[in-house]
């Protein structure tokens, strides 16, 4: 069985067993202790590998212990740190775990509560935890990118210095990643002026400022449009082109200011992913509708696609936070048709049922959207929202 497969059986096995644990020591038996054994690999049951419970005295303090420590050759490798299922993990369990760390030879240490696994290391400053981990595996959500990370743990695959250059790749990328995302939202004072020092040759004023502040914002959106929309030619042969609607100048300050306000209020997360799903979407129905029409709604729970911005005229919805990115087709009955994808050019797959709901609204196709078995997980009935 390939890792991701073994990955993938885990996760799905802890919504199955989530409602029982209620305390930390059934978490471990459930969920920690198959993770070490069928994950990573170490023989749970050979004291030689893993030790439960293992002492961690630090100074004054006796008594302490690390709830699991890998062992090789002797030495430690990695400490783990359990909470129970469902339990918030925070900064207080970091510093817990910061102790342990401290007095062993450890380069590696995890915090987990069984979903979710965080990973330390000492980037920063030599045998001193750092305060923030270089991965993160949410198991209810998870990134093939991250579980190749995790493989490196393994014990058919341990390498400390290979794990710890990537240790430090995947902190400062991931950072770098956080401060570009916020950049596109609100890009910063210095920000701007790096920009705007590269294209223009006079003194940078206030009022110039104000204005690139404004062209940048724009410039960086301009960019994802295009960007999309070379993913889409290739998709589809070179043949068509769509674009995310760009605000008119004026309209900038106040179409940011609402924008901020409605995120504030409803807390929608919406993502790169649901934005090219979209964009997919309107490539798709183009064919058969004037593209203005055709309007993104997200949720916290999913991004709808509707009809004249009409709740009564759902067209599909993508439902991409879970580990199966699906896409949900409206078919006469008002009911979703999900369609299980692994790619957002799969969508491109369903084009005849996503132009039929159109032409269903339209009143020129007959009452029927066929739906294959094998294609659609099942049919759920929608209300308007």
């Amino acid at each position: 069985m390939d890792f991701i497969d073994k990955i993938k059986g885990q996760a799905d096995r802890i919504p199955q067993v989530a409602a029982t644990l209620t305390t930390e020591e059934s978490t471990k038996n459930a969920l920690i202790m198959p993770f070490i054994q069928s994950i990573l690999g170490y023989d749970v049951f050979n004291p030689v590998e893993v030790v439960p419970e293992f002492n961690a005295d630090t100074g004054t303090k006796k008594g302490e212990k690390v709830d699991y420590a890998i062992m090789k050759d002797g030495e430690v490798q990695i400490i783990i740190e359990c909470k129970k299922h469902g339990e918030k993990l925070n900064a207080g369990h970091a510093n817990q775990l910061f102790r342990y760390f401290s007095v062993t030879k450890t380069r590696i240490a995890i915090l987990t509560n069984g979903t979710d696994y965080l990973f330390f290391t000492d980037l920063d400053s030599a045998n001193v935890m750092d305060d923030t981990p270089f991965l993160t595996l949410n198991m209810a959500e998870l990134d093939d990118h991250l579980v190749a990370e995790v493989k490196k743990l393994t014990k058919d695959s341990f390498d400390l210095d290979s794990i710890l250059s990537a240790a430090g790749d995947l902190k400062y990328l991931n950072s770098i990643k956080k401060i570009i995302a916020e950049q596109f939202v609100n890009p910063d004072e210095n920000f701007v002026k790096f920009f705007a020092s590269k294209v223009y040759n006079k003194p940078i004023t206030a009022k110039v400022k104000s204005q690139f502040q404004d062209i940048t914002a724009r410039a960086l959106k301009r960019f994802l449009n295009d960007s999309i929309n070379d993913r889409l030619k290739n998709a589809m042969g070179g043949s068509s082109q769509v674009s995310l609607p760009e605000p008119q100048q004026e309209d900038v300050a106040q179409n940011k200011v609402q924008a901020e306000e409605e995120d504030s209020k409803s807390k929608v997360n919406t993502t790169m992913e649901e934005i090219e799903g979209f964009n997919v979407v309107k490539a798709i129905l183009r064919q058969v509708v004037d593209i203005k029409r055709v309007i993104a709604r997200d949720t916290q729970s999913y991004f709808g696609v509707l009809l004249d911005d009409n709740n009564r005229k759902p067209l599909c919805r993508l439902r991409f936070n879970g580990r199966q990115k699906t896409l949900c087709v409206i078919d006469n009955d008002k009911n979703e048709i999900r369609y299980p994808i692994d790619s957002i050019d799969d969508i491109f797959n369903y084009t005849e049922q996503l132009q039929k709901t159109v032409k269903l609204y339209e009143g020129v196709v007959d009452t029927s959207i066929e739906v294959e078995p094998q294609d659609a997980e099942g049919s759920v009935p929608t209300i308007a929202d």
